[in-house]
């Protein structure tokens, strides 16, 4: 396992409870000097679930070279035994125009390893995992020729996306990761395939109430940061910068930023900006300036009991 490399419709109560509890925090554009999160050739589409807005497939579409992209999709974290090449899950690139789309999948890791399973992906400009549970994408593809094959993508300028488990792959510690159920944040599975190092990324965020949950992660791994993104709503990762887009928020879990309030966590919207490096979050304006009532400030220790 490569560690290193290796919506709005939510309901205003809910959205409201989080202002409240931890503190809200909006955010444009800063100059990335290295790659030191973010993969250094290549972009990422991170969607978290429910992806209804078709501006995510076109941009995905775009990075991946627009009508003429050659596009592999696999859903193997949706834990069906096949998948036939009408697979629903193409359909979004379809209406975005994409025109080469191959399905792949398998749960035999030789398979995962042989020349006629990843000649697809080694021609791909884009590959895109859907939906279902992350550890199956683990199990199966770790450390074998596909996800060799995935790094090789990013390195020549392709895009990899993913949505819900397709998003929390791509981060660098598997949150939900546990076989049982993904309610239990830090379980049997640990490493996701680490596009974004040094992360964790959840999904489905505010629809599901699960703004709270990353904590306990960045709590018992400080280092990490943490990434939540709410349904039909995505980040696009080039370098070490992220830019919001789609209809909800995205929330940002670093152990050394608090809010002025003594909130832990703060919501980036459509159009802000965050530099994963220097773990600064802007939004456009005229001009330019850091985010506000961000401070560099350690998390207090919290209570066991709490």
């Amino acid at each position: 396992m490569r560690t290193e490399r290796g919506a709005l419709s939510v309901a205003c109560a809910l959205l409201t409870m989080a202002v409240t509890a931890y503190g809200v925090a909006i955010v444009a554009p800063v100059a990335v000097e290295a790659q030191e999160v973010g993969p250094p050739n290549g972009s990422l589409v991170i969607v978290g679930g429910a992806m209804r807005s078709q501006e995510i497939a076109n941009r995905f579409v775009q990075l991946a070279g627009g009508t003429d992209a050659r596009i592999v999709v696999i859903p193997t974290a949706g834990g069906a035994e096949s998948y036939g090449p009408s697979f629903g899950g193409v359909r979004p690139f379809q209406a975005a125009g994409a025109e080469n789309l191959t399905v792949r999948h398998t749960n035999d890791r030789d398979e995962a390893n042989s020349d006629a399973f990843v000649a697809a992906i080694r021609e791909a400009t884009g590959v895109w995992f859907t939906g279902g549970r992350q550890w199956r994408l683990v199990d199966s593809y770790a450390g074998t020729r596909t996800e060799e094959e995935l790094w090789a993508l990013l390195e020549r300028g392709g895009v990899i996306g993913g949505s819900s488990a397709g998003a929390t792959i791509q981060g660098s510690y598997l949150a939900r990761g546990d076989t049982a159920t993904n309610t239990i944040m830090m379980g049997s599975h640990e490493e996701g395939f680490g596009f974004v190092r040094n992360t964790a990324i959840d999904q489905h965020l505010l629809y599901r109430n699960r703004q709270f949950d990353m904590l306990e992660i960045i709590e018992a791994r400080p280092e990490l940061l943490g990434i939540g993104i709410d349904e039909n709503t995505a980040i696009v990762v080039q370098g070490d910068r992220f830019e919001v887009i789609g209809e909800s928020y995205v929330v940002i879990y670093d152990n050394q930023s608090m809010l002025d309030s003594g909130g832990l966590f703060y919501f980036l919207a459509p159009g802000d900006q965050y530099d994963m490096a220097e773990r600064q979050a802007y939004r456009p304006a005229r001009t330019l300036a850091p985010l506000g009532r961000v401070e560099s400030r350690p998390w207090p220790t919290r209570r066991p009991d709490r």
